[in-house]
């Protein structure tokens, strides 16, 4: 079991006198805790709920060349603002930072629904991603002070629940949208749900605990936005606009490596750190990060190609293959409503990572045997072993996360995990993407010759374009694009495996019954 001290302030910082805690104040009202859940909701949901609205989206607005900076630049802005968010809670309160990044992602959705060019549309995506950063950690931070571990593990099940949800039904809502209405509702429909997150929160939330005002590690967040947009770059170019081996992406792993390292040497030296390098000094909590790391990988990547293979080889429209991928949502959305109530009964946590790892992996190896004969209902079930797999990874993270971090650092902690689930999905979903194009380029080559190249390289091909080609073509693609998911299965299945082995070195450390927070 881990001992630990309370440290005095830094030299500088004042501190206001400690509030009620989380044991003597009232618990949260249902619906103070729907406001903190809400704002996870938006967060995750407007990661991709613009994917089905793009083409059309680009046919109003044209720009074709610089349509997928209107996902990245969000994602971006997320990744690099969620340790900003979650330090300045720490510093300021985190009720009234979490209600500033709710305004800030707001106002970027109606500029976004308001835009009249791709380069305002990519600005202004940028700005909703900077308040989206706050949602989650906010969301999560605010729970850690309310909350004690022991007792806040239905709610964190919750969470559990409102990811997948969120991921795998927002391909499905923005396509409703921009079918029954217009793009521009894509954003608009984050407003009154905003409106109300806003409103219980502000209304019905007693910030609690003591505030420092030391100075803000402008220093470390500046290093730190470089290499996570170095990252992120090198995630989005590499094996597509440049050669894994060109001067340019030499040149990006470089700046990464470089700047990450030196965010390294200043938090080791800052009063007040962004991303507080105490906090892994606990084993558990930097084992819990790099299992968020590897399933974020896993998840998104998973989700993100799947519906590939739905489409192009099962013959499915966009709605229909996002329902195929229910059972994947259920398999996450049951086993971290089941993990919670164990949990939240008093059981451990330690066994769940490492049934995750294992489930996970044979999920992943289960879905290697899906072909352009497979039936479509036995693709779509074998999807739950995976959903299963990575839910029993996710739901402890997060609770491991909460019991290892001081109160003091809650905010730090909940923006680290967010960061690094972000981070880990965004460059799955690169490498395993260069796995599957990398295949599905060899395969029409070896089919087609030229024209299978030239078909690889197009953007074009879309399943309505597909199914109006000959029937050799048609057979050519669709055994490509099951190569291609062979190659995303089997990184995926490696990814989860590494997590079997992080898993084995988590220490069942009895979660906090007392508060969670100042």
């Amino acid at each position: 079991m881990n001992h630990r001290t309370e440290k005095p302030p830094p030299p500088g910082a004042a501190t206001e006198a400690p509030g009620p805690t989380a044991a003597e104040a009232a618990p949260p009202s249902r619906l103070a805790l729907l406001g903190l859940l809400l704002g996870i909701v938006l967060a995750t949901l407007d990661g991709t709920i613009v994917g089905t609205a793009l083409p059309t989206i680009v046919g109003d607005l044209g720009g074709l060349d610089h349509f997928s900076w209107v996902v990245t630049a969000y994602l971006l802005t997320a990744a690099v603002s969620t340790p900003v968010w979650g330090k300045a809670g720490d510093m300021y309160g985190r009720k009234g930072s979490y209600l500033a990044s709710i305004t800030v992602f707001l106002v970027g959705s109606v500029l976004c629904g308001l835009a009249q060019d791709m380069g305002q549309l990519i600005a202004f995506r940028a700005l909703q991603g900077i308040g989206a950063g706050g949602l989650f950690v906010g969301a999560m931070s605010l729970l850690g002070t309310l909350l004690p571990p022991a007792l806040a593990g239905r709610s964190q099940s919750l969470i559990g629940v409102l990811l997948p949800a969120a991921m795998v039904g927002g391909p499905l809502l923005g396509g409703f949208l921009t079918d029954r209405l217009d793009w521009r509702w894509v954003f608009y429909v984050n407003v009154p749900v905003g409106a109300v997150a806003l409103t219980a929160v502000g209304l019905l939330i007693r910030p609690t605990g003591e505030r420092s005002t030391a100075r803000v590690d402008y220093p470390g967040i500046a290093l730190l936005t470089a290499g996570i947009l170095a990252l992120t770059l090198l995630g989005t170019w590499g094996g597509t606009a440049y050669a894994w081996a060109s001067p340019q992406i030499a040149g990006l792993a470089l700046l990464a490596a470089v700047s990450l390292g030196a965010f390294v040497r200043v938090e080791l030296r800052a009063p007040e750190p962004v991303i507080p390098p105490r906090l892994f000094r606990d084993r558990n909590f930097t084992l819990a990060q790099a299992l968020t790391f590897l399933a974020g990988a896993a998840m998104l990547g998973a989700a993100s190609y799947l519906p590939q293979y739905m489409q192009f080889v099962r013959g499915m429209s966009s709605t229909g293959s996002g329902l195929l991928l229910l059972p994947l949502m259920l398999g996450m959305m049951g086993a971290q409503l089941l993990i919670g109530r164990a949990v939240g009964n008093g059981g451990g946590y330690r066994i769940y990572p490492l049934i995750g790892g294992a489930v996970a992996t044979s999920g992943a190896l289960a879905l290697l045997t899906l072909g352009v004969d497979t039936a479509t209902g036995a693709a779509s079930a074998l999807t739950l072993v995976l959903g299963a797999g990575l839910g029993c990874l996710l739901q402890p993270s997060l609770l491991i996360t909460m019991n290892s971090a001081e109160p003091r650092d809650m905010g730090a902690a909940s923006g680290t995990t967010t960061l690094l689930r972000t981070i880990g999905g965004s460059l799955g979903v690169a490498v395993l993407g260069s796995l599957y194009t990398g295949r599905v380029r060899d395969t029409l080559t070896d089919r087609l010759g030229a024209e299978g190249e030239r078909l690889a390289g197009g953007h074009q091909v879309t399943p309505e374009v597909l199914r109006g080609l000959p029937g050799p073509v048609r057979d050519a693609f669709g055994a490509a694009v099951s190569d291609g998911l062979h190659a995303v299965m089997a990184g995926t299945a490696v990814l989860c495996a590494v997590t079997l082995a992080v898993a084995w070195l988590v220490r069942e450390v009895p979660l906090r019954s007392g508060p969670g927070a100042r």
